[in-house]
């Protein structure tokens, strides 16, 4: 009985094992897909499980950023340069750096201007600007800053010169600072400014049309220091029209004049004279002979009338003055008179086709006049009344005088030829020390001297050197005197 169970038992086993077989092998059986499969053998995929070319408008949603606008920065460019207007960046630059350009052609309207108040427009400094950038604008900065400085080179001639010339010279500053500026910004990988892309006059013109203060009226409260320009300007006066420098002369010899710098000549004249008044009517008389008459003959043929006629006027005055100073009796009178008619004289002469002075522009006589003496350099006649202080040094400049009219006794050969070549400090020196040299000399030669130089000898041989020095100078201020008296004319431009 119990093994009839287990056999049972074993039997339903067996059956149970094969039917979970015959379900696995029919779970891996594979059959055999055709290319030809209908649409019942294969289900279509789901669409989300497709490949296929993708844009960005699958990833990004447009709506979730800001439209921008497209901008052409050529063109946004070229339409800011061709209105004249620099381009700056989009920072607060206008209100930060300003640039006051370009500056304006002169003209004979804006001429006075230019002069009057070139310290009350702006210049730029190299601190003016950051560091670095701004290469557009630090160009036009410098451009500004030549002209400004070359215009108060042309300026300072403006006494001695006649206006037209000083307008020449201007005139001749101003293309040169456009011509730099146009060629320094060529020369850079930076956007072209729009008046130099165009040639010769049209360029000009094109600056002179877009200056911002055409008439160079003042734009600062308080004068501003100058700045000096790197740059070196030469006027070149054979470049002025021929009406405006009215050369003499056959036509086709007209006369080269060099180009030099216009600092390399200094104009060293007192033109016009103080008026004589009861207060400096003595001091007139008593400094004549120290105040220098003036040459012409030294000076340029062309550019230099103005300048000439002033000589002229001062050297006649000073006769007149030299006439009325022997007077015993209206002395002042006679001074006062011949200082007005001088003036009225000049004021007369002037070459046709050129600018009067402008003191001479008046109608009336007492304006006229009371304008020289405002701008008088010495209106009380005392810049010269003071005595020159003598020193060894005139030894220099009187040391043929005294050899001629005032002998000392002893050679000067010898000091001259040696000191005089040497700065002025340094000439002091030398002639100390040759003077010491010399007193020793001498005295120990034992040769017959002069009886101030033998008393010299004769004392104590620490002051032998100082009165040998106290024969010399005494013999310096004659013949200082001597030369005051020849009136001596010299060049009124150095």
């Amino acid at each position: 009985m119990a093994s009839s169970w287990a056999l049972l038992s074993s039997t339903v086993l067996v059956l149970v094992w094969l039917s979970s077989a015959s379900r696995d092998e029919s779970s891996l059986e594979q059959r055999e897909v055709t290319l030809g499969m209908n649409d019942k053998d294969m289900a279509a995929p789901e669409l989300h499980i497709l490949q296929r070319e993708m844009t960005w408008e699958d990833l990004f949603d447009p709506s979730a950023f800001i439209e921008q606008a497209v901008v052409n920065p050529s063109k946004d460019l070229d339409n800011q340069w061709e209105r004249g207007q620099p381009f700056r960046p989009r920072s607060s630059f206008n209100q930060e750096y300003p640039v006051q350009f370009p500056l304006g052609r002169p003209t004979t309207d804006n001429l006075q201007a230019i002069c009057l108040y070139g310290d009350r427009r702006p210049r730029y400094s190299d601190s003016y600007f950051p560091g670095s950038g701004y290469g557009q604008q630090k160009r036009m900065a410098s451009a500004v800053n030549n002209a400004e400085t070359w215009f108060g080179t042309c300026c300072t001639r403006n006494q001695t010169w006649e206006r037209d010339v000083t307008l020449c010279c201007a005139t001749q500053a101003w293309e040169l600072s456009v011509m730099s500026f146009c060629q320094d910004s060529s020369s850079v990988k930076d956007h072209l400014y729009h008046c130099c892309k165009l040639q010769d006059n049209d360029r000009l013109n094109c600056f002179n049309s877009n200056a911002e203060n055409p008439n160079y009226e003042p734009t600062e409260e308080i004068p501003l220091p100058p700045l000096s320009s790197p740059a070196s300007f030469y006027f070149d006066p054979n470049n002025c029209p021929r009406a405006v420098m009215s050369l003499s002369g056959v036509r086709g010899k007209r006369r080269s004049i060099a180009r030099n710098p216009l600092t390399s000549q200094e104009v060293d004249i007192n033109f016009p004279p103080g008026r004589p008044t009861a207060d400096t009517i003595e001091s007139l008389c008593a400094t004549q002979n120290q105040r220098p008459r003036y040459s012409v003959k030294c000076l340029p043929r062309a550019g230099y009338e103005l300048l000439a006629r002033q000589a002229k006027t001062i050297n006649r005055m000073e006769k007149g003055f030299k006439q009325c100073c022997r007077k015993k009796k209206g002395v002042l009178n006679c001074a006062e008179q011949k200082w007005s008619e001088e003036l009225k004289r000049f004021c007369s002469l002037k070459t046709a086709g050129q600018a009067a002075f402008h003191c001479c522009l008046s109608n009336e006589e007492s304006e006229s006049f009371n304008c020289f003496q405002n701008i008088s350099p010495d209106p009380h006649y005392n810049m010269t009344s003071t005595t020159q202080e003598l020193s060894l040094n005139k030894i220099c400049d009187t040391h043929k005088i005294i050899k001629k009219k005032f002998p000392v006794g002893f050679p000067l050969k010898s000091l001259v030829d040696q000191c005089c070549p040497l700065s002025e400090q340094d000439k002091t020196v030398c002639s100390m020390q040759k003077l010491q040299e010399m007193s020793g000399n001498l005295c120990s030669s034992g040769r017959a001297l002069p009886p101030a130089v033998r008393r010299c000898c004769q004392a104590p041989s620490q002051e032998t050197p100082q009165c040998i020095s106290k024969i010399l100078l005494n013999a310096i201020s004659k013949a200082t005197n001597v030369l005051a008296r020849k009136k001596v004319k010299r060049c009124p431009i150095s």
